[in-house]
């Protein structure tokens, strides 16, 4: 079974817990330990990117977090550098509200051959910046124009075209570190009206609030920089996996 299909079935019962971890910002150590404490506190799979300088040190992260622990390495890419032969799966993805076309096909063509001769296992997902993260780094270097929180509409149409267009998955992004994450009225509008898996990333910071997007229809939701400021890293894990029981 590959690594998408078992994702899908496991969800089924249950909403998975993703940690990001950006190259950038970690060495190969530090990637061990955060691994093995995420995985302690019930954590299900490891994304690995970000959206500058992350090619840098992108193999040393993914070995030193599958020293730490056993669970599945996902690519994050944030260009085409940000591949490597050593994770388990890529999120294949196409920044559909960008207005720049290389965020939508340019960087994936140019990535392909790489990614087909490496042999990872692709995961076709449509990716989605909401404000207010045009003022994040995804959305600033990825020429966004964002969705706006209010009209979860326009949401669903890009959805629905992803899934016309054949993609599988959704990843809704509020952008990393914001201050308000993706509005549950989008999510809930997006599970009721497609068969896409959702990912939702970007401002989750508290248990209640990964509860509410996990509520309103997520798949998987995606922490990062409340991983990244330090502290009981697996108890903060914990706290979350507890709150995801749909």
């Amino acid at each position: 079974m590959s690594l998408e299909k078992e994702i899908r079935e496991r969800s089924k019962g249950e909403a998975l817990l993703a940690i990001l971890l950006d190259p950038a910002k970690l060495d190969k150590q530090s990637a061990k330990r955060i691994s093995a404490d995420v995985k302690e506190g019930g954590a299900n799979l490891i994304f690995v990117g970000g959206s500058v300088g992350a090619a840098f040190g992108l193999n040393d992260t993914i070995m030193g977090a599958k020293e730490g622990s056993n669970l599945p390495i996902i690519l994050f890419p944030g260009n085409v550098d940000g591949v490597s032969p050593y994770a388990d799966a890529i999120l294949f993805m196409s920044l559909l509200n960008s207005s720049n076309p290389y965020w939508i096909i340019q960087a994936q063509a140019l990535a392909a051959p790489t990614i087909r001769k490496l042999r990872i296992e692709t995961i076709p997902t449509a990716y989605l910046i909401v404000e207010p993260g045009q003022r994040s780094a995804a959305g600033w270097v990825g020429w966004v124009n964002p969705i706006p929180r209010k009209k979860p509409e326009l949401a669903l149409a890009y959805a629905l075209a992803a899934e016309l267009l054949g993609m599988r998955w959704i990843y809704l992004e509020a952008g990393s570190g914001s201050e308000e994450p993706v509005p549950a009225e989008m999510i809930t509008s997006i599970r009721s009206k497609t068969d896409l898996g959702i990912i939702v990333g970007g401002g989750l910071r508290s248990p209640q609030q990964v509860e509410r997007v996990v509520r309103a229809g997520a798949d998987i939701v995606v922490v990062g920089t409340h991983i990244e400021e330090g502290g009981n890293i697996t108890e903060k894990v914990r706290f979350m996996k507890e709150r995801m029981r749909r």
